[in-house]
């Protein structure tokens, strides 16, 4: 993990420790990046619940409640599957029956070839806090490893976005295509 990766994790866990909130993580394309980098903060068991790698498309239905028509109609690689599968972690990650307070996801394509349509680069990354679910499509030039990296990055600053209301630079190189 990048020390840049490494400082938005910190800043994250940090943000949610203040404001007394847990989180819940559910990944597909990066599958568990985004958990490791949590986890390797001393003090991430605070306030982290615990991740999915929810990798097999009937995974995302079965474990995190994401609509299997939707699933079939557009595929995982979508902006609605990434809001729902941030809003299921919240549930499936619950503790003593009280859902985290905040989801991340993360879902997309990271090559070598494209899926579903979906050219590779493709990511959508969705933040549900509260009654709000969001997710803020990406698309990332490069090879695999570094598509993932750029995703992991820019999970990391959304989160942070959404639970602080300030942006952070992640430094995550591709175009913000932003809905």
């Amino acid at each position: 993990m990048s020390a840049e990766s490494s400082r938005t994790a910190a800043a994250v866990l940090d943000a949610l420790r203040e404001r007394g909130m847990t989180l819940a993580v559910a990944e597909s394309l990066t599958g568990g990046a985004l958990s490791a980098a949590l986890v390797e903060i001393a003090g991430a068991s605070d306030v982290l619940n615990g991740a999915v790698v929810a990798y097999a498309t009937p995974i995302k239905s079965s474990l995190l409640g994401v609509d299997p028509l939707r699933l079939a109609s557009h595929g995982p690689v979508d902006a609605e599957v990434a809001r729902q599968m941030a809003a299921g972690a919240r549930s499936a990650l619950a503790v003593d029956g009280r859902p985290a307070d905040v989801g991340v996801a993360t879902t997309g394509v990271a090559g070598p070839t494209p899926q579903g349509g979906q050219p590779v680069g493709t990511v959508h990354i969705g933040v549900s806090v509260a009654e709000r679910t969001i997710s803020r499509p990406f698309l990332f030039d490069g090879d695999r490893s570094a598509i993932r990296a750029a995703a992991l990055r820019a999970a990391l600053a959304l989160l942070f976005e959404t639970v602080t209301g300030r942006e952070i630079d992640a430094g995550a190189p591709g175009r913000d295509d932003r809905e």
